[in-house]
C-alpha cells in the first residue's frame, strides 16, 4: 500500500484545493519519462500515435502526479460490446476513445484523495486538449488496472 505524506489534515486539504493539471511541456519530457521509468511499475511508455502527457502540480509548481493518455486498444471485446458498435463503426470511431495508459502519483508527495482529484481535473480538460492537438474530441477513456497490485477505486470518482 502506498504511504501518504504525513501532514496535518488542513495541509493535506490545501494541497487538494491547490492542485493544478497541465500538459507537459517539451522541455519536461525527459524528466517525465525518467520519473515514469524509475517509479511506475510498467516504466515509461513508448506510445505510438495520438497521445497527451499531463503533470499535476502544487501551488509552487512541484510535481505531484504524471498521466499519459494514448491510442486505445484496437480490439477490445468487452468495450466494443459495452459501446454497442459494429466492426465498421469501431473502425470509424475508435479515435474517439483514449487509454489512460500511465498514472503515477509521486510517492513522496501523496496525500489522501490526491489521485481522485488529479484524475477528475485531468478528465475535465482532456477532450478539449485532444480537440486542440488532434482535431477531434475524446468521448470515452479506457484504462486497465492490475487487480493483483491495485484495487482501481480511484477510477470511480
Amino acid at each position: 500500500m502506498r504511504k501518504s505524506l504525513r501532514l496535518p489534515n488542513e495541509d493535506q486539504q490545501a494541497i487538494l484545493d491547490q492542485v493544478q493539471v497541465r500538459l507537459v511541456e517539451r522541455t519536461e519530457v525527459e524528466r517525465f519519462n525518467q520519473l515514469l521509468n524509475e517509479q511506475h511499475y510498467l516504466g515509461s511508455l513508448q506510445a505510438v500515435g495520438e497521445r497527451l502527457q499531463y503533470v499535476a502540480t502544487d501551488r509552487q509548481g512541484e510535481w505531484l502526479a504524471l498521466l499519459v493518455f494514448s491510442a486505445p486498444a484496437k480490439h477490445l471485446k468487452h468495450r466494443d460490446q459495452w459501446i454497442g458498435w459494429s466492426s465498421a463503426q469501431r473502425h470509424r470511431r475508435l479515435s474517439l476513445v483514449t487509454n489512460n495508459s500511465r498514472f503515477l502519483i509521486l510517492p513522496e508527495r501523496s496525500v489522501p484523495n490526491l489521485a481522485t482529484k488529479v484524475l477528475r481535473l485531468t478528465l475535465d480538460r482532456l477532450s478539449g486538449d485532444w480537440q486542440v492537438r488532434y482535431g477531434h474530441p475524446v468521448l470515452v477513456v479506457e484504462t486497465f488496472v492490475d487487480p493483483a497490485q491495485f484495487c482501481g477505486t480511484v477510477y470511480w470518482s
